[in-house]
């Protein structure tokens, strides 16, 4: 039985979402109507679209079989994207297989943020998840494919692929994953060189060889950040064949289920009796189950802002105090680094999300009901894939976990509650990922620095003027400012004060990597500095409070509301690397609340 809590979250979702998925629905119903989109082309139209197919153009003139539309994020900068070189090949043979075809329709851009984090490139990273919707939605936009295949693994790729899934969603949609990369040196290894070099306890070079150590090859980074939490998500929410998420590149297996997704997709098509659109797939159900997958596995707060975005291209409107009501009933099952010395591979040898899904179904901490790529029902991805004599089948997946050190029950989970607490108070609304803070670290209450660019920080580390317990503000970070980068370059010398024996928060009105982990960090702040926000009246020394077990953040000074805010004078920050290409999206962007979006 579903528990009660999740019925009644779900409830007011759709009772908040009511009109606007209403008018969704009647949008994607009325796209669906019209049938295949081939056979209203012009022929002229057609000519253009097929004029390079050889051999194809018979079929996809006669209107008969489905045109498979591929998205590609191909590019061999992002390790998780370089398999995709080879992917239009493998889809377009797999769709020959079964009588239909398949056209790239288009390129979307894939930033890597392990390559700009620190630097000014980040400050594009949050609005490339837009761009990237748009330009997939350029690509669907000649409008003859029945159904539609994304490949994308990292940050902000996945939710602008599905955002475009979602507006596009009267034709089916399947995602593409392409697996992590074989396990180098240990995460926690790789840390503990940052921390020592952070604290000049070692070369540059004994870094670099630590860090080439760990980022070896093809596939995702094996921590549990953005990207690996993004591949968790599609499964999740029914959007990837059941267990294709942690498989990794090049092997026959891999392979096997790229071929087995493309003819799934080409079966739900409005051309068989299988039709099953996008959106009938993202509900206000599966929005749910990805936040309990989010919460189980203590995932990326980067997904607390992506959700949102997601849902409402899907005409679903999501809050912060969903996330909250969710992560209080969702036990921790899982201990994937950073809030764990496992990474995804182990995390998959140990039963991983088919484990988990079978677990949180028969607590009732999943909706089953849903719609799948798989077919209806959750229990699909309770089943994991297997090659046997060449052919792929999908088989019970562990119901024991393997190593409990990774991976518990739903029963005997890590803690009792999820990853994530929303913070209020006088400063605003702002996320905390606890899943790896300490409980004695989850409450601080010390004087502020404030700081209006990460790089002052490192100075003033540096130097040593961080002594005593302290809460670091970075602010003029958000949206409106400066595009709200991550300030994950900040982590390692966060930890090393932590590890000074000193009490230490970071609030900020930007973000912080997936791969955050044991420093408190009240993320995320809303309304942001640049909008006059109370993170703008704060100056060194105010009293903070960071509380993630009450849920408040708060600043204890009694002249603070009386205060006029500051204004900080941006433009270094709107010039250069492309940053000017995007001042209409700094004008238009919304809150982080919302999801920080640009469009929609």
């Amino acid at each position: 039985m579903t528990h009660h809590k999740l019925i009644d979250v779900t409830a007011r979702i759709a009772a908040r979402s009511h009109d606007s998925r209403a008018a969704y629905l009647e949008r994607m119903a009325r796209a669906a109507g019209d049938g295949p989109k081939r056979a209203h082309l012009s022929c002229s139209n057609q000519a253009h679209a097929y004029a390079v197919m050889g051999a194809d153009k018979a079929t996809l003139t006669a209107d008969h079989a489905p045109n498979l539309g591929i998205v590609t994020a191909y590019n061999d900068m992002l390790s998780a994207h370089k398999p995709y070189e080879v992917y239009p090949d493998q889809i377009r043979a797999a769709a020959h297989s079964v009588g239909a075809t398949a056209q790239v329709a288009g390129g979307v851009p894939a930033m890597c943020d392990g390559v700009t984090q620190g630097q000014p490139g980040m400050e594009l990273s949050l609005f490339s998840r837009d761009v990237i919707a748009l330009a997939a939605g350029v690509g669907l936009s000649h409008n003859t494919f029945d159904a539609a295949v994304f490949l994308g693994v990292c940050d902000k790729i996945v939710p602008g692929l599905v955002i475009a899934a979602a507006t596009f969603g009267h034709i089916p949609s399947i995602f593409l994953p392409a697996g992590p990369m074989t396990s180098g040196i240990s995460n926690n290894e790789k840390a503990k060189t940052r921390q020592q070099f952070a604290a000049g306890e070692i070369t540059r070079e004994k870094l670099m060889a630590a860090e080439m150590a760990a980022y070896h090859g093809p596939g995702t980074c094996t921590f549990y950040g953005t990207a690996n939490s993004n591949q968790m998500l599609m499964e999740f929410m029914g959007l990837h064949l059941p267990g294709a998420a942690f498989v990794t590149p090049d092997t026959p297996l891999r392979d096997a289920l790229t071929g087995a997704a493309v003819k799934r997709v080409l079966d739900i098509t409005a051309l068989g009796d299988q039709f099953t659109p996008t959106s009938a797939i993202l509900d206000e159900k599966a929005f749910v189950n990805g936040i309990v997958g989010l919460m189980a596995t203590g995932g990326s707060t980067n997904l607390v802002l992506h959700l949102p975005a997601m849902a409402r291209a899907a005409g679903i409107i999501l809050d912060l105090e969903d996330f909250e009501a969710i992560s209080r009933i969702t036990p921790l099952m899982a201990r994937v680094y950073p809030n764990g010395l496992a990474d995804v591979n182990h995390f998959h040898a140990a039963g991983g999300i088919g484990y988990m899904i079978g677990e949180l179904l028969d607590a009732g901490l999943l909706h089953p009901d849903t719609h799948t790529v798989a077919g209806v029902g959750l229990h699909h991805y309770a089943r994991e894939p297997r090659l046997v004599d060449g052919e792929i089948t999908w088989v019970d997946g562990a119901r024991k976990s393997q190593n409990d050190k990774i991976l518990r029950p739903a029963s005997e989970p890590f803690q009792a509650g999820g990853g994530l607490r929303q913070l209020q108070g006088n400063l605003g609304r702002a996320v905390m990922k606890i899943s790896a803070v300490k409980p004695d670290r989850q409450v601080v209450k010390a004087p502020a620095r404030v700081f209006d660019h990460q790089d002052d920080v490192k100075t003033a580390f540096q130097a040593g003027e961080f002594t005593g317990d302290t809460v670091i503000v970075v602010r003029f970070q958000g949206p409106r400012a400066i595009g709200m980068p991550e300030l994950h370059a900040l982590t390692p010398t966060l930890a090393v004060l932590q590890d000074r024996g000193l009490k230490i928060a970071l609030v900020t009105d930007g973000r912080m990597s997936g791969a955050s982990g044991k420093v408190p960090a009240a993320i995320h702040v809303c309304p942001e500095a640049a909008d006059g926000g109370p993170l703008a009246r704060l100056r060194d020394g105010d009293m903070l409070c960071v509380d993630a077990v009450a849920g408040t953040l708060d600043v204890l000074e009694s002249d603070f509301e009386t205060r006029t805010p500051v204004t900080l004078d941006l433009t270094d920050s709107h010039q250069g690397l492309g940053r000017e290409l995007f001042e209409v999206f700094r004008q238009n962007v919304g809150h982080a609340a919302d999801g920080a979006a640009v469009i929609l």
